[in-house]
């Protein structure tokens, strides 16, 4: 799958240049060759820089943000684009004129050659009035604009997103569950997920994370994964970031995908040495004289799998303790509200990263719960919140703001 994706995208690289050097060449423009020769060859040289570092499983030297912030700009959001728009174009100018050759009626003429009149001598031409240099015709304006676009837009949105890494909100919600017994009403949550320590989430950002945290004074810091982006020469760092948070009892974390690409096992083992890392395990602390109890979800993709997860894990739950779910996945939701568990706290999603609106994008399309608060009244009220994330993987975020969650819970016993 790995080795289809590559030649996808190398592909993908190589009908856009050959298309736009066409373009060029059409607007006789050498400097517009040029140039996209040189935006090319440096798009298909840190692409596959990337992908080379994950088919040896080793560690290159990272180029800097704004120049990988390109990279991602250009083959997952504006190479996609060009690609549906150009291929519906060529197919239907193709088809158009297929069809032109068969409509077009032969003549009497041209089906009996012999019998064709002389043609007249012709007339010379006369002599075209030549054109300065420097004007461009409608046509080489148009192809030229084309051409010159996309790498503009690649440009311009690279730096936009990278003065925009740093910000993120802080989001006050309260949720009121009618199993939450009355002496933790109060109680409040730092739901810091989806940090992505790595590419786009930098020293400067980390810092600032900790301290936005700490200031919450919270009960809990819950970090339902993704922790780092994907390599472990990130991990101490994120670790370090984990043990300066400092809540009134304890800092818990679950994995996420991203925690397990480059070596799930060792990811784990280094993070259980450093802090608390449940993977399909729990942990009961103690607050205000009742028993909290955390359940870290293991990863995984599909909902069946998730499910049989859930299930398995909500086995743990102790009598009279008050139970809640970190699961990376949201859709791990729904059996949990099936399986009692009055709480789950999500990632994963990003808020849908690139929307339209709150209910158009990304989101909705790939997943049930994207961002917030939801709940199942037929589950006892059942809730689950879902973070949009701290950090990044992708550079760029539409409607999807950066967040962490600031969860006060209430009693309907009190």
């Amino acid at each position: 799958m790995f080795r289809l994706i590559v030649l996808a995208v190398l592909l993908a690289d190589i009908a856009w240049w050959w298309r736009a050097d066409h373009l060029a060449r059409r607007a006789q423009r050498p400097w517009l060759r040029l140039g996209v020769a040189a935006f090319m060859c440096l798009q298909l040289g840190l692409i596959l820089w990337v992908f080379m570092a994950r088919w040896l499983n080793t560690e290159l030297p990272q180029p800097h943000a704004l120049v990988m912030a390109a990279v991602y700009l250009w083959h997952l959001l504006l190479l996609p684009i060009l690609l549906v728009t150009l291929i519906p174009w060529h197919t239907g100018r193709g088809l158009l004129a297929l069809v032109g050759r068969f409509r077009t009626p032969r003549s009497t003429a041209d089906a009996n050659p012999q019998t064709q009149p002389a043609a007249p001598a012709p007339t010379p031409a006369p002599a075209p009035t030549p054109t300065p240099a420097l004007s461009l015709s409608r046509r080489a304006f148009l192809a030229t604009a084309a051409v010159a676009a996309p790498p503009l837009a690649t440009g311009g949105l690279s730096v936009y997103s990278h003065f925009n890494l740093q910000a993120f909100r802080i989001r006050a919600l309260t949720l009121t569950l009618p199993t939450l017994p009355r002496e933790l009403d109060g109680l409040t949550i730092a739901h810091v997920s989806d940090m992505h320590v790595g590419t786009f989430t930098d020293a400067r950002l980390l810092r600032r994370i900790v301290e936005a945290t700490n200031r919450l004074d919270a009960d809990l810091v819950l970090l339902p994964g993704d922790l780092i982006n994907n390599s472990l020469t990130d991990l101490p760092a994120a670790l370090d970031a984990v043990r300066a948070m400092q809540p009134r009892h304890a800092t818990i974390m679950c994995v996420g995908n991203h925690d397990l690409i480059e070596n799930g096992t060792e990811f784990i083992r280094r993070a259980k040495e450093k802090t608390t890392l449940l993977v399909d395990e729990s942990a009961t602390i103690p607050i205000r004289g009742r028993d909290v109890q955390v359940l870290g979800l293991g990863w995984s993709r599909t909902d069946d799998a998730l499910s049989r997860r859930v299930a398995s894990l909500a086995t743990q739950v102790r009598p009279g303790a008050f139970p809640i779910l970190l699961a990376h996945h949201p859709h791990a939701f729904d059996e949990a509200a099936r399986q009692g568990i009055p709480l789950t706290l999500s990632g994963h999603t990003h808020g849908g990263q690139l929307m339209a609106s709150d209910d158009a994008g990304f989101g909705p399309l790939l997943y049930r719960y994207w961002s917030g608060l939801y709940q199942k009244p037929e589950w006892n009220n059942a809730a689950t919140v879902v973070s949009n994330g701290v950090g990044h993987w992708y550079p760029i975020r539409v409607n999807a703001p950066a967040e962490i969650i600031h969860l006060t819970l209430r009693s309907a016993q009190a």
